[in-house]
């Protein structure tokens, strides 16, 4: 694979056009307005030269038939074509079975979401209570997403779920909940909105999940998290999914969970063996023009794109599109299904380039990345790190480029 160089990229003569990041509302909530990003210097985004990323198979200790899984999931597991389980699913599910709080420790697209979701559909298989299933999830997107592998999971068994997100009616929603579903997936703040409007009533909940508890702190919604917590029955199993574990997610366990569990299969973060570089622009337009002939070009086969701000984000998709590179755009003023729209078609390559903010990409799990490209440099070290490792997945090669400033370094 041959390795990108500032050089390489020639700048198209300039169409005078500026499409990138404007002054907006910040997308990030626990940052206040005024706020600065962190200055992080430009020789932290290079790494010409990256590990070979070593893929050492799991070999579990179960096949999924000896699970004590529900004869329904054994069958729409069989159906699916699931034999083996990863190892996050190998050694959690079984503690889930028997009721433990579990605190499991895994990347992202590891398969947590089968690890939580197979139980806790066998424990309603076996008592079906409506309302007794709360699962809360950072984004719209991956609530979605977990919400589809439910529905998947449980095919023909008649267990109901609903997501109650943002960006969607919220009058549907509550016609829905009082629809009595058995599991209700939801994001931190649309949940609390429902519970201010007396419209979510958490009595009867049996099974606490939060997924992505990292990255929900991190969002700044540890006040939400902790009120819906306070309102939940004592009695009940608490399950914490998290790729880290934070002093504050240390405090929630204590406060939240009753002698867990903890399973473990993180693995290193994937910017280890993903060829990173920089690209030095002059000034906004320069960005600009580079950023065209790089997506023009064929390697560039399916690329994230990370920029500040809402508006900005938008803005630069529309004008990629207009210069005949179709994108579609993620942020947080567009609608559920906007997202779900947008999300879908570069999922399945109908545009090959998605233009996203830091929010709204969280949890997202894209296979066949190509390149992540920073239009903007991210706020802090950590965020450079999650958004490089959308791509690299599972192995595979990817290409990390970061656009900086020439006086910069």
């Amino acid at each position: 694979m041959s390795q990108p160089h500032t050089r390489t990229f020639r700048a198209r003569k300039s169409t005078g056009r500026s499409f990138g990041p404007q002054r907006s509302s910040g997308s990030r909530p626990q940052r206040s307005k005024g706020n600065r990003k962190a200055y992080i210097h430009p020789s932290k985004f290079i790494n010409r030269t990256p590990k070979t990323a070593e893929t050492v198979e799991y070999v579990p200790t179960h096949a999924f038939i000896d699970f004590a899984l529900a004869n329904d999931v054994q069958r729409n597991l069989a159906s699916i074509g699931f034999t083996a389980p990863s190892a996050i699913q190998d050694q959690a599910i079984p503690h889930v079975l028997e009721g433990k709080d579990v605190i499991g420790l895994a990347n992202t697209g590891t398969g947590k979401t089968a690890a939580f979701l197979l139980p806790i559909l066998t424990h309603l298989v076996k008592n079906p209570e409506r309302n007794s299933v709360l699962i809360m999830a950072p984004t719209r997107e991956l609530a979605q997403q977990i919400n589809d592998e439910a529905r998947r999971f449980s095919e023909g068994m008649r267990i109901y779920t609903t997501v109650v997100v943002g960006g969607t009616n919220i009058e549907r929603q509550i016609r829905e909940l009082k629809r009595g579903p058995h599991i209700i997936i939801g994001t931190p703040g649309r949940l609390n909105d429902l519970l201010n409007r007396r419209a979510l009533n958490l009595d009867d909940i049996n099974h606490f999940v939060l997924d992505e508890a990292d990255r929900m702190l991190d969002m700044g919604f540890i006040n939400d998290i902790r009120k819906i917590a306070s309102l939940l029955p004592h009695d009940r199993q608490t399950l914490c999914f998290s790729a880290t574990i934070t002093p504050t997610i240390q405090g929630l366990i204590h406060d939240f969970m009753q002698n867990p569990e903890t399973v473990s299969v993180r693995t290193g973060e994937t910017s280890d063996h993903v060829v990173q570089d920089i690209i030095e622009a002059g000034d906004k337009l320069h960005k600009q023009e580079i950023l065209r002939d790089m997506l023009g070009k064929d390697e560039f086969e399916k690329v994230l794109v990370f920029g500040e701000t809402k508006f900005g984000v938008q803005r630069l998709a529309d004008h990629l599109t207009k210069d005949g590179i179709p994108s579609e755009a993620i942020h947080g003023n567009k609608s559920q299904s906007q997202r779900q729209r947008a999300l879908h078609a570069f999922k399945s390559n109908k545009v090959r380039v998605l233009v996203a903010t830091d929010v709204a990409a969280r949890g997202l799990d894209i296979p066949n990345v190509s390149h992540v490209i920073n239009f903007d440099t991210p706020a802090t070290y950590e965020d450079y790190v999650h958004r490089i490792g959308r791509t690299g997945r599972g192995g595979a090669s990817g290409i990390a480029l970061t656009f900086v400033d020439k006086q910069s370094r």
